[in-house]
């Protein structure tokens, strides 16, 4: 007899078109029921509650009464809870975020018991092809997932093994017709066969056992009471089968049983059966920006330096950093991240991002005035501390503010060797915001906040501190204004409309109308961009723009402004009338020593329901595109060629070649490349007739969260016709992103390490007397220079630097981003005791030789490695 699995679930989105304390209300209903049957029905064996513990979480907070209850549950194995903390998107979240929901999960779930081991995700608009690597890294190797697949990928079969490069592999259940198709099913015979006729078709013809799963649940479903009853017509109406309660992990039992499984490899991100969205990516940029820029806070800037304290003698806040990570990974979920929401639901993502950047920007202030107030010198002078915070010295232009009452002062390191500077601004601040005890007692003198620029080389994971000494001469200001802006590795002139001439001289290449902005209709919804058909596009190219070009001895600055005239809304750009505008603001910084434009975009749009990108044209005809996925590196076709069949194929959505990123994109041939580095936007698409042209989506402006019939997405709507009227994005919008060119492909320059780089800046503390919370003087001293590890080779790119979860140990991460394999070598400034390879949950596999106080470790092509020592 074929056996059918019915297995008991809710899905539980904390929030979409309701908000989380709508659907907080309900858990806390259902919940009740859920623990009841499970207490007092025998026969009722399983309960799966979504793979995620920030349910538990919700619930607690109502319910911390019935903690014991839900523990005795988990551990008789009739609750089944974790091993996330959220339903994490894959696309567009970052792969440390992505480790530590599972981390943070499985942490949770060992209060009460253990956690389901499957990588359960069954409703992400798409699957990152580094997931097998990061579940096996936490010892979880069943997946289960609905949407992205098609027979192209290599098997018409929903069970199979997906690997990654490095060799970890999951067996995959897919969920061919989703999650819900057991959702309230009916007791009337004739609506219950005329369901469960179309859905054995479906699943009988992609299973390679006779065993299939018919989930019984749906989104915030409360448990079907009368299950009993459904199952015993489901036996008169199929005698041939099986019907019984059972959980996701029986089925992986009888899979693994088949020795002739395929193997598939990559991502999945193909529409044909189920929507992935792949332009959703750029859905309310305002949301998307915050999250990566608070996600490379967290890892580039917050953990290693916490980690440097740490070292040093101060506590590692693991209570406190846990919090952000919370915080930013309820804002995880796909319906959250995707910004497919209602507008009170956005104002709930904004509200915790803000949270969470203010307790990132508050902790990172914190460590680094702990470490700069402790300092052992007799050197009684205010000081300013420069942190590196990657692996490795670096000589970099330093922009930061000095704070004093001083008129002229220099600048002098441990050493007395006396730094060139130049101040490039000076404004007065009211002593009362430095510290209110100061106008209290009386004193109105007024501080000077100055911005200063200088040049140094500052150690490996570490910091270096200049001392602030008064003299009488008068400080330096090499600025001069510029018609064109000439540094070690370009000359770049600005075009009346705003857009970059750029000539590399080591490429001897010229590169015209860089950031040329590209404008259209967007007639689609929170999902998915809709063009309108036969539109003619507008451009930047005959706007009028002011600009300011500025240089010094440590490189320029560029200011363009311009307002883009645009229709104001859909109508008007069908009638072709254009009344409104964007404002557009580029800051350009271009250091001498380096070959990168750092471009910070500030938008003000007044105009609805389109889409604005800028577009690099790299003179590069290209096949492939190459982006950052987590922990790695992902190749893809600059045109889908799915796009020739897919509605004769009857696609669910029109697959355009519309990707996402993480922290860069890249084009190039044997010879150069040209790359855009990420700080906010994470879509991008190749465009031009040779495929020449990278287009960074700045944003898409819509007002409905679902609609139907659109001409990319025929059909139904996706999520519901609701008016999202912030989602048109008016108003002001800030976006970070880079330029960078390099000799040889973009695997072989390791762009990913430029990347890495561009988000690791160099952060500066300055130590004045005064301060408006006071601290008492701590125990620890500090040295005024520190270092605390060093690469040996520039091979791999570091991920993160942290305290073990568990043990009095540092937790070292990093990967290899391109197509070789790499050595990985680290030398400790302080002798270590032991190293042990561990996997991402910081369990230990084996012993790593340390020699002469250093490490070696080989690291495949996109794999991740961690080290605990």
């Amino acid at each position: 007899m074929k056996k059918v699995h019915i297995v008991p679930h809710m899905h539980w989105d904390r929030e979409w078109y309701f908000s989380t304390e709508e659907s907080r209300i309900l858990l806390v209903n259902n919940m009740e029921e859920i623990i009841e049957m499970l207490e007092n029905n025998p026969d009722y064996p399983y309960y799966v509650l979504d793979g995620q513990t920030s349910i538990l979480e919700d619930y607690f907070a109502v319910k911390p009464e019935n903690k014991e209850r839900i523990k005795k549950l988990v551990q008789a194995g009739k609750l089944i809870i974790g091993p996330w903390y959220t339903q994490t998107d894959e696309m567009v979240v970052g792969g440390e975020s992505i480790v530590r929901n599972l981390l943070y999960g499985i942490k949770d779930s060992a209060e009460f018991g253990s956690h389901m081991p499957i990588g359960y995700l069954p409703d992400s608009f798409g699957q990152s092809s580094q997931m097998p690597q990061i579940l096996n890294g936490f010892d979880i190797k069943y997946s289960i997932f609905w949407r992205g697949t098609s027979e192209r990928h290599g098997t018409d079969k929903t069970e199979f093994y997906w690997e990654t490069g490095d060799g970890s592999k999951v067996l995959v259940q897919l969920f061919p017709l989703g999650y819900a198709i057991g959702k309230y099913l009916p007791e009337d015979k004739e609506k219950l066969q005329e369901r469960i006729d179309k859905y054995f078709a479906v699943l009988d013809r992609g299973a390679t056992t006779d065993n299939i799963i018919l989930p019984n649940g749906h989104d915030q479903m409360p448990i079907q009471t009368n299950i009993f009853t459904i199952m015993e017509k489901l036996r008169k109406l199929y005698p041939d089968r099986e019907f019984f309660l059972s959980k996701y992990e029986n089925i992986f039992d009888e899979l693994e049983k088949n020795k002739d499984l395929p193997t598939l490899q990559g991502e999945f991100i193909d529409g044909k059966y189920a929507r992935v969205h792949r332009s959703i990516y750029s859905t309310r940029m305002d949301i998307k920006a915050a999250n990566a820029r608070i996600e490379n806070k967290l890892t580039n800037i917050l953990e290693p330096l916490a980690t440097l304290a740490y070292s040093l003698g101060f506590e590692y806040h693991h209570g406190l950093i846990e919090l952000i990570w919370k915080e930013i990974m309820k804002n995880h979920a796909h319906d959250s991240i995707g910004c497919c929401c209602s507008d009170k639901v956005h104002r709930e993502i904004c509200n915790r991002f803000f949270l969470a950047e203010e307790k990132v920007d508050q902790l990172i202030t914190f460590y680094k005035r702990k470490i700069v107030d402790s300092m052992d010198t007799d050197w009684n002078y205010d000081r300013l501390t420069a942190f590196n915070l990657l692996p490795y010295d670096r000589e970099e232009v330093i922009t930061t503010t000095v704070i004093s009452k001083l008129k002229s002062f220099t600048l002098i390191d441990e050493a007395s060797n006396e730094m060139k500077f130049d101040v490039i601004n000076s404004e007065i601040i009211d002593p009362g915001l430095i510290d209110r005890q100061i106008v209290h007692y009386g004193n109105y003198d007024p501080f000077i906040k100055y911005t200063v620029q200088l040049k140094d080389r500052i150690p490996s994971l570490g910091y270096k501190t200049y001392f602030v000494v008064e003299n009488e001469g008068s400080m330096n200001n090499s600025i001069v204004s510029k018609e064109q802006i000439e540094t070690d590795f370009y000359e770049i002139t600005v075009n009346p409309n705003g857009t970059l001439n750029i000539f590399d001289k080591r490429l001897n290449k010229m590169f015209n109308e860089v950031l040329l902005l590209e404008n259209g209709g967007d007639d689609g919804d929170e999902y998915d961009f809709s063009p309108l058909p036969n539109e003619t596009l507008i451009y930047s190219d005959q706007v009028k723009a002011n600009v300011e070009m500025k240089q010094n001895q440590y490189g320029a600055a560029v200011e363009i402004q311009y307002n883009l005239d645009v229709p104001e809304d859909l109508n008007k750009r069908k009638e072709q009338v254009v009344n409104s505008s964007v404002d557009v603001h580029i800051v350009l910084t271009i250091p001498n020593h380096k070959p990168i434009i750092e471009v910070k975009l500030e938008i003000n749009n007044h105009a609805k329901d389109h889409r604005l990108r800028a577009l690099i044209p790299t003179g590069i005809a290209s096949a492939f595109s190459v982006s950052d996925n987590q922990f790695g590196f992902i190749k893809r076709d600059v045109y889908d060629s799915a796009m020739d069949v897919w509605e004769q194929e009857n696609w669910d959505e029109r697959p355009d070649s519309i990707y996402p990123m993480l922290s860069f994109v890249g084009l190039s041939n044997e010879e150069y490349g040209m790359s855009v580095l990420t700080n906010s936007t994470r879509e991008y698409e190749i465009v031009g007739d040779q495929y020449d042209t990278i287009a960074i989506t700045l944003f898409r402006s819509v007002g409905v969260l679902g609609k139907e019939n659109m001409l990319r997405r025929p059909g139904r709507p996706s999520g519901i016709n609701l008016p999202t009227p912030d989602s048109q994005m008016l108003g002001k919008l800030t976006l970070e992103f880079a330029i960078v060119t390099h000799l040889h492909a973009t695997l072989q320059a390791n762009v990913a390490r430029m990347a890495k780089e561009y988000l690791t800046p160099i952060h500066l503390y300055n130590k004045i007397p005064f301060n408006a919370m006071k601290l008492n003087k701590a125990e620890v001293t500090t040295p005024v220079q520190f270092s605390f590890l060093k690469e040996e080779q520039p091979e791999v790119v570091l991920s993160t630097l942290k305290k073990a979860e568990k043990d009095e140990q540092f937790v070292l991460r990093f990967y290899n981003p391109t197509d070789e394999e790499k050595t990985a070598s680290f030398e400790f400034k302080r002798p270590i005791q032991q190293a042990h390879i561990v996997n991402l949950n910081e369990k230990s596999s084996e012993t790593l030789e340390i020699e002469d106080n250093k490490i070696q470790l080989k690291v495949k092509t996109n794999q991740v490695r961690t080290i605990l020592f």
